[in-house]
């Protein structure tokens, strides 16, 4: 299984492995807002400490499987815009998603930071690459379907939202792209 870089560089984007000293930007940025927030899998993170926890899970992440998860900065001025990645479950199937700060939504950069992970999952072996998404959350559909995700279903009373209604499953969309080797064949018909 090939590693992936810790850097990705896409037209408008720098994608970055988190580090101890991204911990306060991501509080600043994104992770205790809670409106970007809402729709996540996660507690809002209301302090550094929370975001350390963070840094914590990547690294162990990042150390277990070829990638893990990424922060976005711009490429213009280098400031934290959020963050997407790739979360494993085996050597041939992940999970992707993206989380952006609320002065960078409607821009693009979900759709951008959604295509570098598409491309990165099919360079390192990934076959099915999925995502899931608050059935509610109709412009993180609209991002999947953009990049080619085909949605699967409804999985009922699926996952907790714990900024949202805490305790209490909620139904999710399921999007998966099948990706393919570079020579154009299906990824299964490796030796």
């Amino acid at each position: 299984m090939n590693k992936a870089p810790e850097t990705i560089e896409t037209a408008r984007l720098i994608l970055k492995r988190p580090r101890r000293e991204d911990a306060d930007g991501i509080v600043a940025r994104y992770a205790s807002d809670p409106e970007v927030t809402r729709y996540v899998g996660w507690p809002r993170q209301s302090s550094v400490l929370d975001t350390l926890g963070f840094i914590q899970f990547s690294d162990a992440q990042w150390a277990q499987w070829p990638a893990g998860p990424y922060l976005a900065f711009a490429r213009t001025d280098g400031s934290l815009l959020g963050g997407t990645g790739l979360s494993f479950e085996t050597p041939l199937r992940a999970s992707t998603g993206y989380v952006f700060a609320r002065d960078a939504w409607g821009r693009g950069y979900a759709t951008e930071a959604l295509t570098a992970m598409v491309d990165l999952a099919r360079s390192i072996g990934i076959e099915r690459l999925y995502a899931i998404c608050h059935a509610d959350h109709r412009a993180s559909a609209r991002v999947l379907e953009k990049c080619g995700f085909d949605l699967e279903g409804t999985l009922r009373r699926y996952v907790e939202f714990p900024n949202l209604v805490p305790g209490r499953p909620q139904d999710v969309r399921c999007y998966s792209k099948i990706l393919e080797i570079a020579s154009g064949t299906p990824a299964q018909k490796r030796p």
